[in-house]
């Protein structure tokens, strides 16, 4: 593994270094399971009293104010100083080239670009086209007239229905499913009928699709997932939904229908999003919201119904004090009962004459 001076790697990402610019990098780990020869980062002050008793060799830091005998390497943003370096210690995944594998069942109508590395078992059906320098794991079917762009890294056991688009560099992780039939029935006598669909998806340049995440394809219109957007895993993604660019969704998210988010939002992990709304752009959603209504640009909301996040914070923060608050009201009630009932009150029952 290559090592790299505190000072080449301050001048690798546009940082500066406070301290000894002469210690070598070996690796990199959190502030508590770092050691010599590794680097740290520090993005949340929360955690600001793990500088004093880290073991690591150079921490990267967002300001220099902060009072640790440990080298730092002060950069813009830490969190983004701290992939580059990743990158460059560590690299990321090597694939090994085999070329196209005698074992790969490529239909003569298909076209597979320069480059491309097809694993033992993978199907391209008629009519697709994989773009130059894809990677493409045992057990991939890529469906009838589907389009793969250039350099995309297509992982074990990915199905891609027909007519799909996948954009350049994208990555699909294993056992994903791309155009599958969107959940479309219409119920008559208690009979629930299919609906072809007729749509299909699109994935946009830069996008990454975690494990086991089903995309389903529109009933009319086309699911889009925009650029440079990461889904984690086993997201399910409804037909027609329209994710725009830059989202990140974490796993187990599950939107409806019809859909449509805007650009750089943030959707937590286990986040339900109910068919037919809208959703505007930079909008964070915290982990396991119900999302029933549309939501503005820039709004944060959690919860089941979600709400505003302060509004959440306040409700949610005293459900600890409920039971509480059940005996306070009773004890009162029982108060007011005995107060209205004493004689002289002026608030006894009325007697009937």
């Amino acid at each position: 593994m290559p090592s790299k001076t505190l000072g080449e790697l301050a001048e690798y990402v546009g940082g500066r270094v406070r301290g000894d610019a002469s210690v070598e990098i070996r690796s990199a780990a959190t502030l508590g399971r770092a050691g010599k020869g590794d680097i740290s980062f520090l993005t949340n002050e929360k955690y600001e009293k793990q500088l004093r008793i880290t073991k690591a060799s150079a921490v990267i830091v967002g300001k220099d104010t902060f009072s640790t005998s440990v080298p730092q390497l002060v950069a813009e943003d830490p969190y983004y100083a701290f992939m580059q370096i990743m990158v460059l210690l560590h690299g990321h995944r090597k694939h090994k080239k085999v070329g196209i594998s005698h074992r790969a069942s490529i239909s003569d109508n298909a076209k597979v670009g320069a480059d491309c590395n097809v694993h033992d078992h993978v199907t391209i059906s008629d009519g697709a086209r994989v773009g130059d320098g894809c990677i493409i794991y045992p057990g991939v079917f890529v469906g009838e007239n589907s389009l793969v762009g250039n350099d995309c890294i297509i992982y074990p056991n990915v199905t891609i229905y027909d007519g799909c688009r996948i954009g350049n560099r994208v990555i699909i992780n294993s056992s994903s499913t791309v155009g599958e039939d969107g959940f479309g029935y219409a119920s008559h006598n208690g009979v629930h009928h299919k609906i072809p669909q007729i749509g299909i998806v699109i994935i946009e340049d830069d996008v990454e699709i975690g494990a086991c995440c089903g995309i389903e394809r529109g009933t009319l219109s086309d699911t889009i997932i925009g650029q440079g957007s990461k889904l984690g895993d086993l997201v399910a993604i409804g037909h027609g939904t329209r994710i725009g660019p830059h989202c990140l969704l974490v796993a187990q998210v599950g939107i409806a229908g019809s859909t449509t988010l805007g650009h750089h939002c943030i959707v937590g992990g286990q986040v339900g999003i109910v068919g037919h709304i809208g959703i505007g752009n930079n909008v964070t959603i915290g982990a396991k919201a119900g999302v029933l209504n549309n939501i503005p640009d820039g709004k944060v909301v959690f919860g089941a119904p979600a709400i505003d996040a302060h509004q959440a914070k306040r409700a949610y923060g005293m459900i600890q004090h409920l039971p509480e608050m059940r005996q306070s009201i009773r004890s009162l009630q029982t108060r007011i009962d005995r107060l209205s009932t004493a004689p002289g009150s002026g608030l006894e029952e009325p007697s009937n004459q």
